[in-house]
């Protein structure tokens, strides 16, 4: 009779003989080809025939490319057009704050998240938390995010291309089996509201993370007269100081911010360049200011009778404009007279809304209202307009016997983002760009393959700074039009924007599984 054991330990031997071997040319291939050779990126690997190892190398290294540019390109794409659907009205684009396109834009994002492999929760404000613990759960974590919401008649990129790219890399390494080595936890956060649309007040998502949100903002109201406590409370949220006040991300439980983020404006268009390093963010202030007079009959009550705070409004607005084209400069500014033109958009000022009521054709307005942006990247130029605005509106209001009031609704100082986040986004940009050209035959004289840029635009990384170090990465948007449905990006500069991330998380990964 056979001896079935014998036969058994001969097998085995063998198996683990064979299994010995495979492993070691695995080993061989990875040294030879400089790239890790995990499970996924295996998957239809091209078969070493009679051609040259450089020849199959190139083989294998296309197939690597491409696997990456289905994540980071095709699907990213794929889902940033699912994402532009998702809206609140059938005739354009617009997701505000806890609306219901709101929830179902975060529930589709939640499913994308699971889909790279990570833990998801919805958090007290909305925000969309996707998180992978990595090789050491109790470190500082990765934040890598931007927001979900919109402005009305929206275009589909802003805040979305950044929570889609991070989605995408963390993806690309957890097909490749990397993500496991990641030394510290990578935490993506769909914030659930940056553009402050329905409540005058920007950055709800990312200031609770950061724990810059006072708990008067609770109480504020959107113009049906909804709380933020209630908005939240009924969709079942707490709305209360307490679970605010707990949303607040401890700084030693943050390693650091990245962002990705179109860049809004026309500079890497005009270079011929598909993506930028962000070395500071402006800083910017919100008012709301309201002027209240006497309501009457438009045909009744004689001109010299009226308190009309429409033509007041009007006032106040030019003066507004004139204050921002010519900006007082040194002193106080109730001293200051010497006016000089603002130049090269130092300094920039937005009356974006106005209202009136009752708003009817024939009734004097007893009451108008309108909103003010200032933004700027000096910190004292700005304080001293909003100043100097505050009391050229005041004095308009006392020689028209108007009522005034005026509400700071958001304030942000300047930010400079990390010089080491700079450098290292910098690095991997530059990767991405020269990856970029190499497949598309594009040349460029630039000697600067990936500018560095200051961001006019407030973004979720200005209220993360104060958390956390931050870091922005800008990807070119067409004719630098943003806030529109004009709105568009380039497959190829989000296949960039993709890709450029994902090199800057394999730049964290063990030295001997980086690519």
């Amino acid at each position: 009779m056979p001896n079935l054991s014998t036969d058994r330990n001969m097998g085995f031997s063998a198996f683990l003989t064979w299994t010995a071997v495979w492993v070691a040319i695995l080993h061989q291939l990875h040294q030879v080809t400089a790239f890790p050779l995990h499970a996924a990126a295996l998957n239809d690997i091209p078969t070493y025939s009679d051609s040259t190892d450089r020849e199959w190398r190139m083989q294998v290294d296309a197939h690597v490319k491409e696997h990456l540019a289905t994540i980071l390109r095709d699907e990213a794409v794929n889902r940033l057009d699912k994402l532009g659907k998702v809206s609140d009205s059938p005739e354009f684009l617009q997701r505000t704050f806890m609306s219901p396109a709101a929830l179902r834009a975060g529930q589709l994002i939640r499913t994308w998240m699971s889909d790279a492999g990570l833990f998801t929760w919805i958090d007290d404000m909305g925000n969309v938390h996707g998180r992978f613990d990595g090789m050491n759960s109790s470190a500082p974590a990765l934040l890598i995010g931007s927001h979900m919401d919109t402005v009305i008649d929206a275009g589909r990129y802003d805040g979305a291309l950044g929570v889609v790219s991070a989605i995408a890399a963390v993806k690309a390494l957890q097909k490749s089996g990397r993500l496991v080595d990641y030394p510290r936890p990578i935490e993506i956060i769909a914030f659930s509201d940056e553009e402050g649309v329905r409540f005058q007040s920007t950055f709800l998502g990312s200031g609770a993370i950061a724990g810059t949100l006072s708990p008067n903002l609770l109480q504020v109201k959107d113009k049906r007269g909804v709380t933020v406590s209630a908005a939240l409370q009924k969709l079942s949220f707490p709305g209360t100081k307490e679970s605010l006040f707990n949303l607040k991300y401890e700084p030693e439980s943050v390693w650091g911010y990245v962002e990705v983020h179109i860049e809004q404006g026309p500079v890497l268009e005009s270079k011929g360049l598909p993506l930028g390093v962000v070395d500071a963010i402006a800083g910017q202030t919100r008012l709301r200011v309201s002027m209240k007079g006497s309501a009457g009959h438009a045909g009744t009550v004689p001109m010299a009778m009226r308190k009309d705070p429409m033509p007041a409004a009007a006032q106040a607005i030019v003066a507004i404009e004139e204050l921002c084209i010519r900006p007082q400069q040194g002193g106080s500014p109730a001293t200051v007279s010497r006016p000089t033109a603002n130049k090269g958009g130092a300094l920039v000022c937005t009356v974006g809304e106005i209202a009136s009521w009752p708003g009817a054709s024939n009734v004097i307005p007893g009451e108008v209202t309108f909103s003010v942006d200032v933004r700027a990247k000096d910190d004292n130029v700005r304080e001293l307009a909003v100043l100097n605005m505050e009391l050229s509106i005041h004095e308009i209001c006392r020689n028209r016997a108007i009522a005034c009031t005026i509400e700071r609704k958001n304030e942000a100082k300047t930010v400079e983002c990390d010089k080491e986040l700079i450098d290292r986004l910098s690095v991997s940009a530059t990767a991405a760009t020269n990856e970029l050209f190499s497949l598309t035959g594009v040349q460029t004289t630039n000697e600067e393959p990936v500018p560095t840029l200051s961001s006019g635009a407030g973004h979720d990384a200005l209220a993360m700074a104060q958390l956390t170090k931050v870091g922005i990465m800008f990807v070119r948007c067409t004719g630098g039009i943003s806030h529109s449905p004009e709105e568009h990006v380039l497959d190829d500069d989000i296949w960039a924007a993709g890709l450029a991330l994902h090199s800057f998380l394999e730049s964290d990964l063990p030295a001997s599984f980086s690519a």
